[in-house]
């Protein structure tokens, strides 16, 4: 601590022999400052993060977090905050760990959706898709080294004068996280509560798909302003992750196509199975929704938003929250017993499914704490979205170490039911050529039923746009996110020849066209168009 009594104001001294000289104060967070600093080496500016005091008290952690700096200064992407140097110096008569990163002239992703809160209500959606997607492009890279990031969220997100998005932080939690500290005791969780994984606010070992979850978070809170789960305190915005359902964007912003909605809810599915296997994979869909979008302006419904999460637990089952806790110059800790399923959530009385979290291709580290026969760390909850809008919370989003909890039987119970699996209705169909077969397929854990809303209109088929180069030639309409018994009425109307091909994916409903070929807009012959497969969801997960 500086003799101002703040954290990280070390403007003025210098680091490394006097090569670094620091100067500005430019940020400072629940677990370190950032100040603009002087390379007098060669000659150009840098800002240098230093780690607070009580975070580099013990060896082992210095030591881990060196490692961990270097692991992240072999990451180079234009996505991704190039980290130049690291080491430990005095600072305030303690021994401090600091990193030299590249400076970004620019701002947080969290002060411009400030801006664009105080103008339209909300990020604009084709611009939050892209901000989305090169933030993901950083995360690709990341993943591919084994590193997972940890706590992705817009404070940790930069954008340049000239819109370059940047990703920097990496490292710093997994140190926090090693074990290597007294600090990181068993059943403690280091991150930001509101952007928490279910695996993460369980105390859970992690790998690349809680990043992905974390990012579905931000992308909510770009489109609409708000957060999905906040509480008034940690350990309720936890609960939230755990064992509540978010509801859909599109509640609280109008503007927003379905298209938005289901790749946030894939996102923030509690099973990491469920979600994007990659950061590629939800990347490409995010550009690709993004590519759909007509450019309106958010249209924020007054006083929409989510319910207020964890509503009564943090009084009801968890302890309350000293004041002095709420807001911390440094990381909270509070000191309580672990349970067998994470931070005061004992195994429930029934035992929980066992089912695998099998390896994603692509990383080079397998995942921690899962594997065949693993009780899932959280109860499967339905996919419908809580009824009802709520105040936003708009709590304080430094990064916190969220100790385990230890309750009386009563709360456990309420904090624990296992919730219904989801088995909604609606069987899928498929076949050849004019007459269509239908089949009741099996509905898996994570269904989603049909949307029989999104239909096509049979003057597609009957009366399909003429070909720009040959007039004897039509172009093929777009069947693309309709209900595929709509799309066979339209061929039926035209005489066309379809060939259906079931695909388990459930961002989108069952029945739900999601791919064609054919592409639209491809030149067919008017009179014959040909066979044409349509990829169909079965509305279950991925296999």
């Amino acid at each position: 601590m500086s003799q101002d009594g703040t954290h990280g104001r070390y403007a003025g001294q210098a680091l490394a022999g006097g090569r670094y000289q620091l100067r500005d104060l430019l940020g400072e967070g629940g677990m370190a400052s950032v100040h603009l600093a002087y390379d007098s080496v060669l000659d150009r500016q840098v800002a240098i993060k230093t780690l607070h005091t009580e975070l580099g008290r013990e060896q082992a952690f210095r030591e881990r977090f060196r490692r961990e700096a270097q692991a992240v200064a072999k990451l180079t992407h234009t996505n991704i905050v190039s980290v130049f140097d690291t080491g430990e110096d005095d600072l305030g008569g303690l021994a401090t760990p600091y990193i030299v990163m590249e400076y970004v002239e620019g701002r947080p992703l969290g002060s411009v959706l400030e801006e664009d809160i105080r103008r339209c209500g909300a990020m604009p959606a084709d611009q939050a898709l892209k901000v989305t997607a090169d933030v993901l492009a950083a995360l690709d890279i990341s993943h591919e080294m084994g590193l997972v990031h940890r706590d992705i969220k817009p404070g940790n997100v930069m954008v340049t004068k000239r819109g370059v998005v940047k990703v920097m932080d990496f490292g710093i939690a997994r140190a926090m996280q090693s074990g290597v500290t007294s600090m990181t005791q068993t059943g403690m969780v280091v991150g930001t509560p509101q952007y928490l994984s279910p695996e993460q606010a369980l105390g859970r070992g992690v790998d690349a798909r809680s990043d992905l979850y974390s990012v579905g978070i931000m992308l909510f809170q770009l489109v609409t302003g708000r957060l999905p789960f906040d509480a008034d305190s940690p350990l309720a915005i936890a609960y939230a992750h755990v064992q509540e359902e978010p509801v859909a964007p599109s509640s609280v912003n109008r503007s927003l196509p379905p298209a938005v909605d289901a790749l946030v809810a894939r996102a923030l599915r509690k099973n990491p199975n469920e979600r994007f296997p990659t950061a590629d994979a939800m990347r490409e869909e995010c550009l690709r929704v993004a590519a759909s979008l007509q450019g309106a302006a958010p249209s924020i419904v007054p006083g929409a938003g989510p319910q207020q999460s964890g509503s009564g637990v943090g009084s009801a089952v968890f302890p309350p929250v000293d004041q002095s806790l709420r807001t911390p110059p440094g990381p909270v800790q509070t000191p309580y017993q672990p349970g067998p399923y994470g931070p005061g959530i004992p195994a429930p009385a029934t035992p929980a499914p066992s089912y695998g979290y099998p390896q994603q291709s692509g990383y080079q580290t397998p995942p921690v704490g899962y594997g065949p026969g693993t009780p899932p760390p959280y109860a499967q909850a339905p996919q419908t979205a809580p009824q009802g809008p709520g105040p936003n919370g708009g709590k304080s989003g430094k990064a916190v170490i969220i100790g385990a909890v230890g309750v009386s039987l009563v709360a456990v119970v309420g904090l624990v039911v296992a919730l219904t699996m989801n088995s909604g209705g609606g069987g899928g169909t498929g076949g050849h050529g004019r007459a269509s077969s239908s089949s009741s397929p099996t509905h898996q854990a994570g269904y989603r039923g049909p949307d029989t809303t999104r239909v096509i209109d049979k003057t597609k088929c009957t009366e399909p746009d003429e070909s720009y180069d040959d007039p004897d030639k039509i172009r093929l309409p777009d069947f693309r996110y309709k209900d595929i018994n709509s799309v066979k009425s339209c061929f039926q109307a035209a005489g066309w020849t379809l060939h259906v091909k079931k695909v388990d994916d459930n961002t989108w409903g069952d029945g739900t066209v999601l791919d064609q070929f054919p592409s639209e807009g491809t030149d067919v012959n008017a009179k014959d168009p040909g066979t044409i497969e349509l990829s169909v969801s079965t509305g279950n997960p991925p296999q």
